[in-house]
């Protein structure tokens, strides 16, 4: 497939799907009871609801026009009822087949990734890629997330956890999570968001075939095309070790950073919430942290004093 119909394929992909999550009264559209062959709007009547020709927007959802202004694609975001993050995502998809491709670089987390990691002191931070592979964590950000895995995991390509990997496939991350299903959509409203800003990301692709053959609610989330921003989220976590919390999760996204994020995750002060963390914090044995870079020696962290 060529670069343009790539790009298409997605922006059309994104147009059914959503059009298949809407029903006539959802939009103001009578409903006669009539029996559909195929759930949602028709194609007619999200095209009179945005102002196009049914014959143009056929085309879109195809791949056959290749050159639908911000105006038309605003019109459609309208009538498919998106949010912020899901207009932009449109336009992300619709410009993308206008763009040559970009070469991705491999990601690293750079000395000045790892000196802000170190500044959040005791808040647990993990730093996600843009496949939301884990690329390195501070103690806090293992034992809060992944105690179960072995803290130097992220080092190495071949042994990186993966968030979503962790939410859909892996039994710990499901119990941390009180409300799993919200968790879920978010994740997968993340990776769609990524899927179109790194289309041509074959690992990417790679990790949403897996997720969808292992998963069933993986793959009933990913075909209702919904995104999700990376912003504030919050969260009631069922930890082992220290009970439940509710926690807020804050994302820092990297200059140049191609997709790299910092999570850093926070309590309310004076909430029961703090008190966890910082109970987390006291638990947790002196050890030998990540490497700043490569060939730098490692440093011993101290431990928390109870």
């Amino acid at each position: 497939m060529d670069e343009t119909a790539h790009g298409k394929s997605l922006l059309g992909e994104f147009l059914s799907g959503r059009r298949a999550q809407l029903k006539p009264a959802d939009v103001g559209l009578p409903d006669y009871g009539d029996r559909r062959r195929v759930p949602g709007l028709r194609r007619e009547e999200l095209a009179q609801l945005a102002g196009v020709s049914v014959a143009y927007y056929i085309r879109l959802e195809q791949g056959l026009s290749l050159n639908a202004s911000p105006q038309v694609l605003d019109a459609l975001a309208t009538a498919l009822r998106l949010d912020d993050a899901e207009r932009r995502h449109l336009h992300t998809l619709s410009g993308d087949a206008r763009q040559s491709r970009r070469r991705l670089p491999v990601e690293r987390v750079t000395a000045a990734v790892r000196q802000l990691v170190v500044a959040f002191g005791d808040s647990p931070v993990v730093v996600l890629g843009r496949r939301s592979d884990i690329l390195t964590w501070n103690r806090a950000g293992h034992a809060l997330f992944a105690g179960h895995l072995a803290p130097d995991s992220p080092d190495q390509a071949a042994t990186r956890p993966n968030t979503a990997r962790l939410v859909f496939l892996d039994a710990h991350t499901r119990d941390l999570y009180v409300d799993w299903p919200r968790k879920a959509r978010d994740v997968v409203g993340k990776l769609r968001q990524a899927v179109g800003e790194y289309p041509d990301d074959p690992h990417l692709a790679t990790l949403i075939g897996e997720l969808t053959m292992r998963s069933p609610q993986f793959a009933t989330l990913w075909a209702e095309h919904r995104v999700r921003a990376w912003d504030m989220a919050e969260y009631r976590m069922r930890h082992p070790t220290v009970g439940e919390l509710d926690v807020l999760q804050h994302s820092l996204p990297v200059p140049r950073g191609q997709g790299i994020r910092v999570v850093v995750t926070t309590a309310a002060p004076g909430s029961a919430g703090q008190a966890a963390l910082r109970l987390l914090n006291q638990t947790l044995q002196p050890a030998v942290d990540m490497p700043a870079a490569a060939g730098t020696p490692a440093r011993v962290v101290p431990s928390v004093p109870s």
